[in-house]
């Protein structure tokens, strides 16, 4: 005979509950909250009261009047639980899905604007050309903060991002190391002078910088730490801007590499003298989902386009690292000068091995030798 014991009352916890708790979290009203999941208000109502009855704690601050209903110290907290069963829950019904459409159903996939001007072209011409069935939906972003929720909630089945990665069930295979180079106009001092960039030329201009990137960031945390503290006078999250006002003479930008359109003569590109750790582009996937085929096929693909990518100047270095987000904790191995140095992994192949962990040995490929792959226009 099995003993129910009074823990077990928790075996009584439904998905609606959660679901019912985070939509009145989300939307300040039980009357929104309703609409929002297609319920009545009342049974909203008891599926919170139940909830609370089974828990043992009040989870909602019920003001009364106009005011916005709010959670209890003990509803922020079992809502964090919630939020990630849900996204599990719904992760487990991509999967399904997935398996049940098999090769001929769709894959998801999230990108951001400088791989989708510079990698996702190619990538989407060899990868349809192999798996003409497959559909393919992409999701764009301004950066891969906004993408990697939708892997975990079971959104996106894969997506570009930047190591390291923040906390989540996130894994992936860093694809190549995108070295920082200095925006400035044609004609300007520093591009007439030739040579490297280096931190007093910087701290001298006004800088233009991105709103919202994890990845630029790091870079004025950089500076902070080389005792330089970045004049930024305008942000902006589009490639084009920034380009167009560095153009235009309004000040210079820190800028990835890939992000620069290289046929544009108004602006000319400097390298830098200091060792800024490069962007590091990479492609992701949820560590406890399920990969089609297809997801896998896509990953491989991606790291024998960008083994082939050359921008045309320096080399972007591809560094086939596959990575949890455990492992992107640790110091970012810098470039030389805006070159990006080779690191340990094998292109194209990058996989842990069977109960190990471990990368199969490798040298990383320069790709200087790829420049007829990606041609600027004009």
């Amino acid at each position: 005979m099995i003993m129910i014991t009074e823990h077990d009352h928790w075996l009584g916890v439904e998905v609606r509950h959660f679901a019912a708790l985070q939509a009145i979290a989300g939307e300040g009203s039980f009357r929104r909250a309703a609409m929002c999941l297609g319920y009545t208000q009342s049974a909203v109502s008891q599926q919170i009261a139940t909830l609370e009855r089974i828990v043992g704690e009040r989870l909602i601050e019920r003001p009364g009047g106009p005011r916005p209903i709010s959670l209890t110290e003990a509803g922020e907290l079992l809502l964090r639980h919630a939020e990630v069963i849900l996204a599990r829950i719904h992760a487990a019904q991509a999967d399904l899905t997935a398996l049940a459409t098999g090769v001929g159903g769709s894959l998801r996939v999230g990108t951001y604007q400088s791989v989708g001007s510079s990698i996702l072209p190619i990538l989407m011409r060899e990868f349809t050309a192999a798996w003409p069935q497959l559909e393919i939906r992409l999701t764009e972003s301004g950066n891969d903060d906004d993408l990697l929720p939708g892997v975990e909630r079971g959104e996106l089945d894969l997506t570009f991002a930047i190591f390291p990665l923040p906390a989540g069930p996130f894994e992936g295979v860093e694809l190549l190391r995108d070295p920082y180079v200095l925006l400035v106009p044609a004609g300007s001092p520093l591009a007439v002078r030739g040579g490297r960039a280096t931190l007093n030329d910087i701290a001298r201009l006004p800088l233009i910088g991105f709103r919202q990137c994890r990845s630029m960031s790091r870079v004025e945390t950089h500076l902070i730490a080389r005792g330089m503290e970045p004049r930024i006078i305008f942000r902006s999250d589009d490639n084009g801007t920034v380009q167009g006002l560095v153009a235009a003479g309004m000040g210079v930008a820190l800028v990835p590499r890939l992000t620069v359109e290289p046929a544009d003569k108004r602006i000319a590109v400097v390298d830098l003298e200091d060792d800024m750790p490069p962007r590091r582009i990479a492609i992701v996937w949820h560590r406890d989902r399920y990969r089609s085929a297809a997801a896998r096929a896509f990953v491989e693909a991606a790291q024998n386009v960008c083994a082939n990518l050359c921008d045309g100047h320096d080399p972007v270095v591809l560094a086939a690292e596959v990575q949890s987000v455990e492992d992107c904790d640790g110091a970012l191995q810098s470039g030389n000068g805006g070159r990006c140095q080779p690191v340990d992994g094998t292109p194209g192949r990058a996989r842990r091995q069977a109960g190990a962990g471990e990368l199969t040995p490798g040298q990383a490929t320069d790709l200087t030798a790829a420049q007829h792959i990606h041609q600027p226009p004009g």
